[in-house]
């Protein structure tokens, strides 16, 4: 048993506003399942879930974001260093504006979205070629290789990578974007703006999944969230994420 990682959701005061930036950002199309959610994926024969593809959600909630840096953003890919300075330049007639989130002098681009949500823009790197245009979803945490053990057994995808200060994983199909956990001082503070939403495979049963997320060292997460049909935890750091209830 393992869950598909299938889609980034943000919390957004107008989910209107920030859906329609991340669909333009990307490329790509927004729908609707109800008041207060956008949908952003690709459009044409895209059929959802896909392991290339990590899809965004964007959900009304009435609280605005802090002034405290996300513990998980967004990276664009890049394929050459025009195609970076386009990118950048296309983003903010979007709405994204520069961001210093202490990076300092480095060779990617650290904008927010309208609500502020930190994201970067790389430089071209041969390891995100053929990822789509989300290079990886990045969690600040305390302990990559902690990280590392948790997702890895939460999820299908393979752990690439792990240092002291880093932890990869991607897809076992090779196949879109990568989901990396970089070493950051302190543990985190507020809640999560951005998190991760995972599907059970079809014929699974969703309340074992969510038992066995238990015995790995997920805690449960009330976030108001009333009866609905997915499930709302948090990692062993305090990174929330949601077991969807739906499976195709």
């Amino acid at each position: 048993m393992a869950l598909r990682p299938v889609q980034v959701n943000f919390k957004a005061l107008d989910c209107e506003v920030v859906g329609r930036f991340w669909a333009d950002a990307l490329g790509w199309g927004v729908s609707s399942e109800g008041p207060g959610v956008i949908n952003v994926e690709p459009g044409g024969d895209f059929v959802w879930p896909d392991p290339a593809v990590l899809c965004i959600d964007v959900v009304a909630v009435p609280e605005a974001k802090t002034a405290t840096k996300n513990r998980v953003h967004l990276d664009f890919a890049t394929t050459s260093a025009a195609h970076q300075a386009e990118l950048v330049a296309r983003l903010k007639t979007l709405g994204a504006t520069p961001a210093d989130v202490g990076q300092g002098d480095v060779p990617w681009t650290v904008l927010a979205d309208p609500e502020g949500n930190e994201f970067c823009v790389l430089e071209p790197r041969e390891t995100y070629r053929d990822t789509g245009p989300i290079a990886a979803v990045v969690a600040d945490c305390v302990d990559p290789r902690a990280m590392a053990r948790f997702w890895g057994e939460a999820t299908d995808w393979d752990v690439r990578e792990v240092a002291d200060d880093r932890a990869v994983l991607r897809s076992a199909r090779g196949v879109g974007p990568y989901l990396e956990f970089l070493r950051a001082p302190g543990p985190k503070t507020v809640p999560d703006r951005v998190h991760l939403d995972l599907l059970p495979y079809p014929g699974d049963d969703k309340a074992e999944e969510v038992a066995r997320l238990r015995g790995l060292g997920a805690t449960d997460l009330d976030l108001g969230q009333g009866d609905v049909p997915w499930t709302c935890l948090a990692d062993p750091e305090g990174h929330e994420f949601c077991v969807l209830g739906r499976s195709s």
